[in-house]
């Protein structure tokens, strides 16, 4: 069913694609020309300023977010852009990731400032690179436009991720994104094979009384799953032993295993203006009524393959003999709510009701010595909500809240405010508050497998969880606290079993980040300190984390220049006994028997040639000389010595 949808969508978008390009062609073009930049890291507005030639402006390209935040199309060439240029196209300061890039990654820090309202299916180690309803962009432009990002695979394979992009008018756009990679990976079964497709469109009627946007995402990542080293093979990487220098010939735990984990989602929402008046003066919005509905339709699946059975690696394993062993989740969300905007008096405040649907389980007894009496968790629920946002002067207020009542699945609560302060473009100063009760995630209350060890059942009560934070960014420096205590924090512990914590957690997160300049040269430090003061036995982080990054940037060649960017990154975290991955729950789990910490070196080479960037870099450049004791978490290596090339291309049409 969702292939057919896709289908429909890219020949719905190829209908029409050649009439927009015909439309748009004599109405505005990009010169030849390239982007003229001048001192800057980005191009939202007030940072950097961007020059084309022509009618056509940078500002022209937006970019929207799900909480409707505009940026632009970015061609420019930056140091974020190196620490950003990975599959996850995010900045992973806060991550430690496996040796084969498109894999799950450990972690060296946790956020708790976007806490999702409902639970989730679970087995999170699948889901590092799953596009979330907020990771949607939608876009608005002129012209036609296409990103293209290639990145070579480790020892085989590439990763892609393409953008294509236009409007039918200008207040019609739709979008088509597909961001895939296929890696091989240094050692045995790291085989990854990921896939995200994303379909967007908005639309609003020409006298802005009507809009609607909306998305399909369908998600699905394939893993082959080693379960890292046999006891003797981590012997042998430790020793530095020249016969395995080559990584393939190193011994691992399981031989047939795989992972699938699948995805699919609908969403849109709509709003209509039941009441508009106009400032006559400035011909700007006074104030209106809104009625708005948002439909949300989501489904996942994972399931663990296996021929045989590894009892010295699982346990002992008695099979139902059923052929289909997925855990399936499904969730329907309606949402019809009722907006007041009013610029000069309250702000946008916006009263919402949700109807909520969810499902979770399995369709058969997996396990022949199962004691279960439920194979699913499914139930509905109604939940009340109001946000509110307001600007006063130089503050930006916002909050948001719902409540979940009843004793079912889904009850609980959320609360999230934040007050900003900017003090013109000089600097900025953020204070929020999240306060959260929700049911852990569906795979800690219930799962099934073929071994015996890996089926429970369970009724764990609600994780409350409040988070307190403080930023300032500005010239000078970007720092970051968070303050966050946790009750009945869940976890897997070292017989990986999900366990609820007695206690309260207490977590203090302190990350700083300052850049030094000198002529062409650049320091760029960002350091993070982390302290759990109470519940440190289950929830563990390094001490320390520190990324360092000296560079060199300056335009070479004259009439064409060429901007470069060379530099090494140096990031070291202290050691910790960073938590172990089990193949089979997708997840990870508490142990006590080997700590993990060390630096490395990255050395890289970016150029920009007009609207290409170009990107080589070295990975972990010492490992040939240095100790071998680099791990993503017990049993897993982290990468070798490893070269890869890519490139990000735009074309505006």
């Amino acid at each position: 069913m969702t292939k057919k949808i896709i289908f429909s969508f890219i020949a719905f978008i190829c209908v029409f694609s050649t009439f927009s390009q015909r439309a748009l062609s004599g109405n505005r073009e990009l010169s030849k020309e390239d982007i003229n930049l001048s001192n800057g890291d980005s191009t939202r507005t007030g940072m950097t300023k961007v020059i084309l030639s022509g009618e056509t402006k940078y500002t022209d390209y937006k970019i929207f977010s799900h909480k409707r935040d505009t940026s632009y199309i970015d061609t420019t060439l930056t140091l974020d852009k190196e620490y950003k240029f990975n599959f996850l196209r995010k900045d992973n300061f806060e991550l430690l990731a496996f040796h084969n890039q498109g894999q799950t990654f450990n972690n060296l820090g946790y956020s708790f400032d976007n806490v999702s309202r409902f639970p989730d299916i679970g087995f999170s180690a699948k889901q590092v690179s799953y596009f979330e309803i907020d990771d949607i962009k939608y876009y608005e432009v002129p012209t036609p436009t296409t990103e293209i990002l290639y990145r070579t695979g480790l020892q085989q394979g590439q990763a892609l991720d393409a953008l294509f992009t236009l409007n039918f008018s200008k207040r019609f756009n739709v979008s088509l994104s597909y961001k895939a990679i296929r890696s091989l990976g240094a050692y045995r079964r790291a085989l990854v094979s990921n896939g995200n497709f994303r379909g967007a469109f908005h639309y609003r009627t020409e006298n802005n009384r009507y809009e609607i946007r909306g998305h399909l995402a369908a998600q699905d990542f394939f893993h082959q799953e080693s379960g890292g080293l046999t006891d003797e093979s981590l012997q042998n990487f430790i020793d530095d032993d020249p016969d395995f220098t080559q990584r393939s010939r190193l011994d691992i735990n399981l031989e047939d295993a795989e992972s699938q984990f699948d995805a699919s989602r609908v969403y849109f929402e709509h709003s209509y203006k039941l009441l508009a008046k106009k400032d006559t003066l400035n011909d700007k919005d006074f104030s209106n009524l809104k009625i708005g509905h948002v439909f949300t339709s989501e489904n996942k699946s994972y399931s663990f393959n296996q021929n045989s059975i590894t009892t010295d690696f699982f346990g002992n394993a008695n099979s139902s003999g059923a052929t289909n062993n997925d855990a399936q989740h499904s969730i329907t969300n309606n949402e019809v709510n009722l907006e007041f905007n009013s610029k000069y008096v309250l702000g946008k405040f916006r009263a919402k009701a949700n109807l909520t649907s969810y499902s979770y389980g399995y369709d058969t007894i997996l396990n022949s010595n199962s004691n279960l009496n439920k194979l699913k968790l499914e139930g509905n629920a109604i939940s009340v909500g109001a946000d509110w946002n307001a600007k006063i002067k130089n503050f930006q207020l916002n909050a948001d809240a719902s409540l979940t009542p009843g004793s079912g699945r889904l009850s609980g609560n959320y609360l999230k405010g934040e007050a900003v302060y900017d003090k013109d473009s000089l600097f900025t100063i953020k204070g929020s508050l999240l306060i959260s009760s929700k049911s852990p995630n569906f795979n800690t209350l219930l799962h099934q497998s073929k071994y015996d060890d890996y089926n429970w059942q369970n009724d764990f009560s609600n994780i409350n969880t409040r988070d307190l934070g403080f930023s300032i960014a500005s010239k000078w420096i970007n720092a970051g606290l968070n303050f966050t205590n946790i009750d009945n924090y869940t976890y897997f512990d070292e017989n990986n079993l999900p366990q609820q914590f007695e206690n309260q957690i207490t977590y203090l997160k302190v990350k700083a980040n300052r850049e030094f300049k000198f002529w062409k040269f650049g320091l760029d430090n960002t350091v993070m300190y982390q302290n759990v003061s109470s519940g440190s036995s289950v929830f563990r982080v390094p001490e320390f984390v520190t990324r360092n990054t000296f560079y060199y940037t300056d335009e070479w060649f004259k009439g064409k220049p060429m901007l470069v960017n060379i530099g090494v990154t140096f990031k070291y975290f202290t050691k910790y006994n960073a938590n172990a991955y089990n193949p089979l729950l997708a997840e990870f789990k508490l142990q006590n028997t080997q700590e993990i910490g060390y630096p490395t070196f990255d050395v890289f080479f970016n150029a920009r040639v007009r609207r290409t960037r170009l990107y080589l870099k070295v990975d972990n450049v010492t490992s040939s000389f240095s100790e071998k004791n680099y791990f993503s978490a017990p049993n897993y290596p982290y990468r070798d010595f490893t070269v890869r090339f890519g490139l990000v291309w735009n074309w505006f049409i």
